[in-house]
């Protein structure tokens, strides 16, 4: 059961997401860092148990630049789609080149 912490946190991350301009990306940890924490697994709980669908939560991938597996309904290959029509390139079926296409917050 969530708790007032855990909506906050939540609330927190869905904002950050929200800011991610199409054709970028951010990972978990890297939002993890702009909300003060290490855990980056809690980021993805947060992603996982959106049920807002302006947020935005396909622009997230993992430190590698690696799509989410558990990605809402086809998994990584919705994601994928999302991403593309955005006009980010994959490296592979799995993976975006942070390279290119990693989110600098300002």
């Amino acid at each position: 059961m969530e708790n007032k912490n855990t909506k906050s946190f939540y609330s927190k991350v869905y904002q950050i997401v929200k800011k991610i301009p199409p054709g970028k990306v951010a990972t978990y940890g890297q939002i993890a860092k702009i909300l003060g924490t290490r855990d980056a697994r809690r980021v993805g709980h947060a992603l996982h148990a959106n049920k807002d669908r302006l947020v935005p939560c396909h622009r997230v991938v993992d430190k590698n630049g690696r799509l989410a597996p558990n990605f809402a309904f086809e998994g990584s290959k919705e994601q994928a789609r999302r991403l593309i029509k955005e006009g980010i390139a994959l490296t592979d079926e799995m993976h975006v080149d942070l390279s290119l296409y990693l989110w600098k917050k300002v």
